[in-house]
């Protein structure tokens, strides 16, 4: 089973982190949701945190990533609960609903909306680059990050505000990106495009200040995507969690209310 964990108690919510990441990263957003009166389920990627390996068995991506949500949603005793998705994770909770396993649907900066190869050449040749200076920096990491210049210089390519990432926070990411690089290289090889249409209440929530799916695919996001309601999350870099807890909460329950009166007025 995917490592998880699940918090409080009512309409369940699955946050799922993208590549490279760790379900921790969703903590900063979990106790508002639960406050909203909502369980929510934050889980790690295979071959990331504390899942098992990535093992799709000669199995293509989009059908490996079907296959291990379905099971892990049926394992936990779950049906379509709201999924909410950062990067990768956007992109896994867009197939969700489009696989009838959503009842609705937020993406925040979601892949899968690349153009062209160059696009998708910049975002590979970007993960390589700093995976490989994780490795670089991993030896002085406790110390480097103790520093607001050292986490600027770690993480300013994933969040507008990395001068307050906890220092033990950072720390953890760096060594999870290091341990999660099999997954990784496997994810990008069978990258997929999203083309929709997608059958639930969806909200596709850009970063402002992306450095890794420049904001120019959300604006390509919403002509693939014309039935979902877009926005642009000001002040935030790729990982808004880190940046703004508050705004991406507060998008995370408004697309669960729209779909709840949508379901009561049915």
């Amino acid at each position: 089973m995917l490592a998880h964990e699940r918090h409080g108690s009512g309409t369940p919510i699955v946050l799922i982190h993208g590549i490279g990441h760790r379900r921790q990263g969703w903590d900063p957003i979990v106790p508002l949701l639960v406050a909203a009166g909502h369980e929510v389920i934050t889980v790690d990627l295979p071959g990331h945190g504390e899942s098992p390996a990535y093992d799709a068995q000669g199995k293509p991506v989009r059908q490996y990533l079907h296959e291990v949500f379905e099971e892990f949603y049926a394992q936990i005793g779950i049906e379509q609960p709201h999924v909410v998705g950062n990067s990768l994770g956007g992109l896994i909770a867009l197939e969700a609903a489009m696989n009838g396993n959503a009842r609705s649907v937020v993406g925040l900066s979601p892949a899968g909306f690349w153009k062209g190869d160059l696009d998708f050449l910049y975002v590979r040749t970007l993960f390589r680059t700093m995976i490989g200076a994780a490795g670089l920096l991993a030896p002085v990491a406790p110390v480097l990050f103790r520093t607001k210049l050292g986490k600027v210089v770690g993480f300013s390519w994933l969040s507008s505000h990395a001068s307050r990432i906890p220092a033990d926070v950072a720390v953890a990411d760096l060594h999870n990106m290091l341990a999660a690089r099999p997954a990784v290289r496997e994810l990008f090889g069978g990258a997929f495009r999203f083309e929709g249409p997608l059958p639930v209440p969806a909200t596709i929530a850009w970063s402002q200040h992306d450095k890794v799916l420049l904001p120019y695919q959300g604006r390509h996001a919403r002509k693939v995507l014309p039935e979902a309601f877009h926005t642009v999350l000001r002040g935030v870099g790729h990982v808004p969690m880190l940046d703004d807890a508050e705004l991406v909460a507060r998008t995370i329950l408004d697309t669960v209310a729209r779909a709840e009166r949508i379901d009561n007025a049915a």
